[in-house]
């Protein structure tokens, strides 16, 4: 890898801030060695560099999972891989917001933005790179920073329907050749394949799908094979996405707009998974490329979303309580996850789209993940924008549904172990409840 001289150059971009700022590309378009180069210049004591504020958001750099440097102050809008790490050893700021609003927090100044370090394509005969299968909210940040860095990495497709930007755009690139970075997952077992099945039955054909990244979203993949004529608009594409449009079962040619394309902000996966996408390059379907990378500010944009009314949110969680209301960010104290996208694509599935479904196993290390209240006391998905919660028990469909009649289709769905006591807790809760608004009316 060719070295740079982080010191220097982070003094130029930001001479007038005591803190420069740092936001850096996540999962497979997170900038391995750019990131270890900071790191390796906050920990040198002969480094003028001594404190970094950095945003980044789904990290697989191990690195940040163990010692960290003392003068690094690191951000995200979620505890995602490396970054859960980062959190229980306290060293992490979470930002809460939806992801549709990190463009616009980017261009206010609120995010770290003086320096922006991206992975990139080789550049083309044009001296153009691309952001190739990693677009996602740094696509909207690169306008708003001040100098941008790039690691040009030889395994980094070049894809046409990504975006591109000329080498001049870039204050120091470094050449790497390393296999993208990778998201493994653990295989589905018997509940993991209940719940899927359950996800799948209410789904139609024609529907134009978003769903995340793991295990439970993979089982719900693969149980949509005998579907037809599925559309993708998502905030990432996996294997298992590529597989039903490589199978036929995927075609978008119902979606209302960006008809036969599948519209994502990355993808995160196998290393075939980047292969593949980039050996499809210049397969149209038509009119248009079938896999089309764009920015958060396209992807999660309200008014966008708006327009699919076939679509259907499919999102995990950390937990639901009685009434419908999601936690997808902490659990007993502890940072686990992230708002991310879910409640940007769970209201527009909600309000102008056709279903939103949140998924989940009913216990979690034996511990019920249906509570009277949120153990987090973190809302991530407000419950009137939540159609149905499925776990391996059934689907509770909660809409039009009032506070007890949704305590009671939940509870029906929570593990048979755990049902009594939360019956117990929600006529307590209703009890508390009424007698306070007795006190108020009185």
């Amino acid at each position: 890898m060719d070295r740079i001289d982080f010191s220097a150059l982070l003094a130029k971009a930001c001479a007038s801030r005591a803190v420069p700022g740092v936001w850096w590309g996540q999962g497979a378009g997170e900038p391995m060695s750019l990131v270890d180069a900071v790191l390796d210049a906050l920990a040198d004591p002969d480094s003028a560099l001594d404190r970094v504020r950095a945003f980044s958001g789904l990290s697989l750099n191990e690195r940040l999972g163990r010692d960290l440097p003392a003068g690094l102050e690191m951000e995200s809008y979620g505890a995602l891989g490396q970054l859960r790490k980062v959190a229980a050893a306290g060293r992490l700021e979470v930002v809460p917001a939806n992801y549709s609003a990190l463009p616009r927090l980017f261009a206010q100044g609120r995010l770290p933005a003086d320096v922006g370090m991206v992975q990139v394509s080789p550049p083309n005969r044009n001296g153009e790179v691309s952001l190739g299968v990693a677009v996602d909210y740094f696509g909207d940040a690169i306008g708003s920073t001040r100098m941008l860095i790039a690691e040009i990495n030889h395994a980094m497709p070049f894809l046409e329907d990504s975006p591109r930007l000329p080498l001049s755009a870039f204050a120091a690139t470094v050449n790497v050749d390393r296999p993208l970075a990778e998201m493994g997952h653990r295989a589905p077992d018997e509940v993991d394949l209940a719940i899927a099945g359950h996800v799948a039955g209410l789904i139609e054909d024609g529907s134009t799908l978003q769903i995340g990244v793991g295990t439970l979203p993979n089982a719900v993949l693969r149980a949509l094979s005998g579907h037809r004529d599925l559309g993708f608009h998502s905030g990432m594409v996996t294997d298992g996405v590529l597989d039903l449009i490589e199978s036929g079962v995927a075609t978008g040619a119902r979606k209302e707009i960006d008809t036969g394309v599948a519209v994502t902000g990355s993808a995160l996966g196998s290393t075939d998974l980047y292969r593949r996408l980039g050996e499809r390059q210049g397969r149209r379907q038509d009119g248009g490329l079938d896999v089309s990378f764009r920015p958060a500010s396209y992807t999660h944009d309200p008014s966008v979303l708006s327009r699919l009314g076939s679509l259907v949110s499919i999102n995990s969680a950390l937990e639901v309580d009685l009434s419908g209301q999601v936690g997808s960010e902490r659990v007993g104290g502890r940072f686990l996850g992230a708002i991310g996208g879910q409640a940007d694509f769970s209201r527009a599935a909600a309000l102008t789209g056709a279903r939103s479904i949140i998924a989940l196993r009913s216990t979690s290390r034996g511990v019920s993940t249906i509570r009277p209240e949120l153990d987090g006391g973190l809302v991530a998905t407000a419950r009137a924008d939540v159609d149905v919660v499925v776990t391996e028990h059934g689907a509770a469909v909660l809409t039009g549904l009032t506070e007890r009649a949704r305590a009671r289709a939940l509870i029906g769905i929570a593990a048979e172990e755990h049902r009594d006591g939360l019956a117990r807790a929600g006529r307590i809760q209703t009890t508390q409840k009424n007698q306070k608004t007795q006190e108020v009316l009185a």
